[in-house]
């Protein structure tokens, strides 16, 4: 990954948060790249990953700052609430993964 520049690095991993991020809502499981936030989580993490600063803390506090419209747009809600943990780690590890190939 080293080798790869950064718009490269970005749709790579965006697709794998969005293939193995998901948001849920009522037990229903819905992807990131669905949802078409993929894109978006990648891009606010990303400076982590360049920083050497991914770590558990660091990327809740990022995913908190995310603001999710529901209710078509009544509402808003922070992205990390509705991540389950399992995925919160998932996208842990994904970034973690990133970094030692940065």
């Amino acid at each position: 990954m080293a080798k790869t520049n950064t718009t490269e690095l970005l749709e790579a991993l965006a697709a794998e948060i969005g293939e193995n991020v998901y948001i849920d809502v009522a037990k229903w499981h819905l992807y990131l790249s669905n949802a078409k936030l993929h894109t978006v989580v990648a891009e606010q993490l990303y400076p982590l990953i360049t920083s050497n600063a991914v770590n558990e803390d660091r990327v809740l506090q990022v995913l908190g700052s995310i603001p999710i419209k529901i209710g078509g747009g009544k509402r808003e809600v922070p992205l990390i609430d509705l991540l389950p943990l399992q995925c919160q780690v998932t996208l842990v590890d994904i970034l973690e993964k990133y970094q030692r190939n940065f």
